[in-house]
């Protein structure tokens, strides 16, 4: 029997400036971008920073922040140290509004600078969320010798997006855009003993952003959600071998990352936390366990305090994530938000010491910087619908 061959002829290629066809997701009609915002040399431990950001087109998903102290002299004199929380202390505070004033980020530069990227899952995973362990950081240069100069570099950001797509901030629109304010710190805030000459600071704000589709009439999911994040402070102040209820103040929206902040009264860090730990919501026990197991779910969900490479967890911090629907882990952008915890101004939060720990010096202030995503429509919920 004869044998029938059919010919297979290759599609031509089609030109790299094709636009995708109608239908689908935001992000598939979008490309991801890198813009400058502005890059200010010479400033002074202490200045305000309020320059005004220019137009990007498109939706910043992120705004990354550059601080590089440079300049720093010292002779072999003087033995220049660092603050515990140096060198992100170098921000006072950190205050970012949307187009209409509405604040959506403000705390201290380490938590928000620190501990956001770290815990939020929104820039990095795992062992490459903490800002320490990238390339570009360079630690608080001290010392006796000419070494110890108190020169440093961090690159940190600022997640906006939360799920993706979710959360961006347009830029489009010269005429209204976000408003970002950076309050430098002064120089004893970074510097325990400071170099005879103080460093001074370079400031670069970037963005990562979604392009404006091509040729599609589109915009991002959920457009006018936003996640925000606040530092709230607990009252009463614990002190050591006590046991005491405080009272986290100010919820709203669906949390997602909770980071709590335990501080002694010379505003150090420590480790004070009790041995039997309590977090309660509207009075009911959402965890009830030893603070050794918080630390072990911590190295699961977020990798901090694992073996080396992984980054230790930073002195006096606990974080409970809800973005871990789909598994133990905290994976980034990918969630159902199915666990966010609803909560409203009402909403009672209280940590139980039973009986607070001890170390430093009391009374302690407890701080939580709080992830709430406030929707403009309704949350998402469930797998992305990607068709």
């Amino acid at each position: 029997m004869a044998t029938t061959t059919t010919a297979t002829v290759a599609t031509p290629q089609q030109a790299q400036t094709t636009v995708e066809p109608t239908g689908g997701p935001f992000i598939r009609h979008s490309e991801p971008g890198k813009a400058r915002i502005y890059d200010l040399t010479n400033q002074s431990f202490g200045q305000l920073i309020n320059q005004p950001l220019v137009a990007i087109p498109g939706y910043a998903s992120k705004f990354r922040l550059r601080v590089v102290a440079s300049g720093g002299v010292n002779g072999n004199s003087t033995s220049v140290a660092a603050a515990a929380d140096a060198p992100e202390n170098a921000i006072q505070l950190f205050t970012i509004w949307d187009a209409l004033g509405t604040p959506i980020v403000s705390g201290p530069g380490y938590e928000t600078l620190r501990l956001i990227p770290m815990f939020s899952g929104g820039f990095g995973l795992q062992g490459s969320a903490d800002t320490h362990s990238l390339p570009s950081f360079s630690a608080v240069a001290t010392g006796t010798t000419s070494a110890g100069t108190g020169n440093f570099t961090f690159n940190t950001a600022i997640p906006l997006e939360f799920a993706k797509g979710y959360g961006v901030l347009g830029m489009a629109d010269g005429d209204v855009l976000p408003k970002i304010q950076v309050q430098l710190a002064g120089s004893a805030s970074v510097y325990t003993t400071a170099p005879p000459t103080v460093p001074s600071l370079e400031v670069r704000l970037n963005a990562d952003y979604y392009w404006l589709p091509q040729g599609q009439d589109i915009a991002p999911p959920g457009l006018g959600t936003t996640r925000q994040w606040f530092l709230q402070q607990g009252n009463p102040q614990p002190a050591s071998n006590t046991t005491q209820t405080v009272t986290i103040p100010r919820q709203g929206g669906w949390l997602d990352t909770i980071i709590f902040i335990l501080r002694d009264s010379t505003g150090a860090r420590v480790d004070a936390w009790p041995q039997i730990f309590r977090f309660n919501l509207d009075g009911i026990g959402e965890i009830s366990t030893n603070i050794d197991e918080i630390y072990d779910d911590m190295a699961i969900a977020f990798g901090v305090g694992l073996s080396s490479p992984f980054p230790a967890r930073p002195t006096g911090v606990i974080a409970l994530s809800r973005k871990t629907s789909l598994g133990q882990q905290v994976l980034g952008l990918l969630d159902t938000y199915e666990v966010a915890l609803s909560t409203s101004p009402g909403t009672s939060m209280t940590i139980e010491g039973a009986p607070w720990g001890t170390g430093g010096t009391g009374p302690y202030t407890l701080n939580a910087l709080l992830g709430q995503v406030i929707p403009s429509g309704t949350l998402i919920q469930g797998l992305q619908d990607f068709q």
